[in-house]
């Protein structure tokens, strides 16, 4: 006696600020008997939490958010999931698939446009189907650079740090160390990609392994033999590398 195969349903958590949207995409969902909505949210941080928690198989993440913007969500969760982006503004479209998105749907949208949609994401998500690729921490934020603030995640919740703010940025394995006056951050991302995304003027890798925001620099010693160390205002001691030195006096 042989049984049917019954493919499980495609989890999905809803993202979007406004509550219409949310409503449209609860109705749209009604009677598709392939997807279940697990979960709606109404802003970024909440977004954050919930996606983590629940580990849908899809996320419909709107865009333009108060406080954070969709990519910014998606920078924040590991791993990442499957998105599809959800939005009024079209210029979004070549960011949405830098960050390997399976579609991206343009407001205002149908029924019809929504299930293809859909039904697209199926596809991709069902053995067999093309994987969905996993975007990289540089790729989680598509955005104008320099950055004006850094998002880090603490346990449940979400940090945000002002650029402006950041004392210096310390190399621990995959991960920065970002220390913003008495307190510290872990975020998950390279030394390296780290200084592409800050500001030039501001930051300046002195060490292999340091960056110091110069507004906080208060002066440079000779540590030994060809060695030197910044102070910065509070005290802490950077050390610094010949070639970090060497910017350093172009700077200064």
């Amino acid at each position: 006696m042989s049984s049917e195969f019954i493919a499980p349903r495609v989890r999905i958590v809803a993202v979007d600020d406004e509550a219409h949207a949310r409503a449209l995409i609860r109705e749209y969902l009604t009677g598709m008997a392939d997807f279940e909505l697990v979960a709606e949210c109404s802003n970024g941080f909440e977004a954050v939490k919930v996606i983590s928690r629940e580990r849908p198989d899809l996320v419909l993440l709107d865009i333009q958010m108060p406080k954070l913007d969709g990519f910014e969500v998606l920078e924040l969760l590991d791993p990442k999931p499957a998105v599809i982006f959800v939005t009024a503004f079209d210029e979004y479209a070549v960011k949405a698939f830098e960050v390997h998105a399976i579609d991206y749907l343009l407001k205002p949208f149908g029924r019809e446009r929504f299930a293809e949609v859909l039904e697209h994401a199926v596809t991709r998500l069902r053995p067999g189907g093309s994987p969905v690729d996993e975007a990289s921490p540089a790729l989680s934020r598509p955005r104008s650079l320099p950055l004006d603030r850094i998002l880090v995640r603490n346990d449940a919740d979400v940090v945000i740090i002002p650029a402006a703010k950041l004392d210096y940025a310390e190399a621990q394995d995959d991960y920065v160390k970002l220390t913003v006056g008495e307190a510290s951050y872990l975020k998950q991302q390279t030394l390296s990609e780290l200084e592409e995304q800050l500001d030039g003027r501001r930051f300046i890798r002195v060490h292999r392994s340091y960056i110091i925001n110069l507004d906080r620099l208060a002066k440079v010693e000779l540590y030994a033999k060809d060695s030197r160390v910044a102070i910065l205002r509070d005290g802490t001691k950077v050390p610094i590398s010949r070639a970090g030195y060497a910017k350093l006096r172009e700077r200064l």
